[in-house]
């Protein structure tokens, strides 16, 4: 108790002695120490540095983000451009997209390479990558020490960098393929103003010229030129294979020792009874071979069958031949006398196999027939009434009528052929709504890129 006392009477003792030091001082004094105007001031001329080092720093970085951003994006489009390309010139093509969003290789620090390397970081096949790498010269950060990870004419400089991976995948299916082996023009159309292609899209593997109307098909493709051919016109699109010439495998030996054909004079024997057809038939899936040309007596339907025509013509002779599960194959050899073709004035009213080694093939030359195999009046004579495909690689093709479905298939219908020209009221209806279900896989073709990575 004593000692707490004598602590306060210090304590006051000192507080009286501060206070009369105070009064004793001339006023100019005493006004200076009780000022603390400005007394921050000091620390944050201690602390300016600190601050401006950070906002130097944050400004820096938000601008090498937005940088690295537009180079990724760069870097993007570039790798899209060339698996789209998908061609030989896919370099020139990758660099002068990344140009158009700023990045010209070679220009200041930017360097952009493009290549189509056989794998790459999340793809397998048809990889393509682009790089693209920037030095950026340092401003405000340097406040702080920062030296960069590069230098630039001796300048501190920081390095960035973006990549990009693409693969390039068939964009687009064709229910028109014109292969055009013989080096003819593909597709061909001459003012043909009711011509109707809606919801097909064509191919040719040279050039397409559609003069007067663009046949009202959605996509128009050529390897070569197109000119005027679909609502959407492209050129220079990579070659579409042939898909179906493997389905040849398919086709039996030949078991014919002779081929009769329709008589050409009036003292030319008559076809045999075995070749001359009338009423129903079904064949449970099974082959039926026809040596020689094949005569329609009456209106004839055949079911669940693999019709295959040795050497010889399918003559509607102004009748229908109509049939569910059902495929046309016209083989043999390429002899003069011999017709490997529809003809006639009748109806076709075919719907293909939905399964099986045949899976949505309607009719199919072999491929291995280059003579006797052009069709003139395609869907006129005989009508065509088809939901399917019909393979026809060799021949020249005149789509004269309309192609509509048969009576008992699906809304689907592809064709393949040499060449093909198509007149006034050529038109084929709406096409692959329904051709997965219906067991057909379409041509596909052109390319697109999709980025993996």
């Amino acid at each position: 108790m004593e000692t707490r006392k004598l602590l306060l009477a210090a304590q006051t003792t000192q507080r009286d002695r501060t206070s009369a030091m105070h009064i004793a001082m001339p006023k100019i004094f005493r006004d200076f120490v009780d000022n603390q105007v400005g007394g921050t001031i000091i620390v944050i001329a201690l602390l300016m540095p600190v601050l401006v080092g950070g906002m130097a720093l944050a400004v820096e970085l938000s601008y090498w983000h937005w940088r690295h951003r537009a180079m990724q994006n760069a870097a993007d489009a570039a790798a899209i451009a060339a698996a789209t390309n998908d061609g030989s010139n896919y370099i020139a093509e990758g660099k002068a997209v990344a140009a158009l969003y700023g990045f010209q290789d070679g220009s200041g620090n930017i360097a952009v390479s493009v290549s189509n390397p056989s794998t790459a970081a999340g793809c397998t096949s048809n990889c393509y990558t682009v790089q693209v790498s920037d030095k950026v010269p340092l401003f405000l950060s340097q406040v702080v020490g920062y030296k960069g990870s590069t230098t630039v004419n001796g300048k501190g400089a920081t390095s960035l960098f973006a990549a990009a991976v693409a693969t390039s995948g068939a964009d687009t299916s064709y229910c028109i393929l014109a292969l055009a082996s013989s080096g003819a023009q593909g597709i061909t159309s001459n003012g043909a103003p009711k011509a109707n292609l809606q919801g097909c899209n064509a191919m040719s593997n040279t050039g397409a010229t559609c003069n007067g109307h663009n046949l009202n098909a959605a996509i128009g493709d050529a390897h070569g030129t197109n000119n005027g051919c679909g609502v959407t016109q492209n050129s220079n699109r990579p070659v579409v294979a042939d898909p179906y010439s493997n389905l040849a495998t398919n086709i039996p030996s030949n078991p014919c020792s002779s081929y009769p054909l329709e008589p050409a004079k009036k003292k030319d024997p008559p076809l045999p009874s075995a070749n001359q057809w009338s009423g129903s038939h079904s064949y449970g899936g099974g082959n039926q071979v026809v040596c020689g040309d094949m005569q329609l007596a009456g209106n004839t339907t055949i079911n669940n069958a693999v019709l295959i025509i040795e050497n010889g013509q399918l003559d509607t002779n102004g009748h229908t031949l109509s049939g569910t599960n059902l495929t046309i194959v016209f083989t043999g050899t390429n002899g003069s006398s011999y017709q490997h073709i529809p003809t006639g004035g009748g109806t076709l009213d075919i719907s293909a196999p939905t399964s099986g080694p045949w899976s949505g093939m309607a009719i199919f030359q072999d491929p291995n027939l280059t003579t006797n195999v052009n069709i003139s009046a395609a869907g006129n004579s005989p009508t065509w009434n088809l939901s399917g495909m019909v393979y026809l690689p060799h021949s020249s093709v005149t789509l004269s009528g309309a192609v509509n479905k048969s009576a008992s298939g699906a809304t689907c219908f592809g064709m393949v052929v040499d060449n093909i020209t198509i007149n006034g009221t050529g038109s084929i209806f709406a096409n692959d709504t329904q051709c997965k279900s219906a067991g057909l896989n379409l041509p596909q073709g052109g390319s697109r890129g999709t980025l993996v990575n």
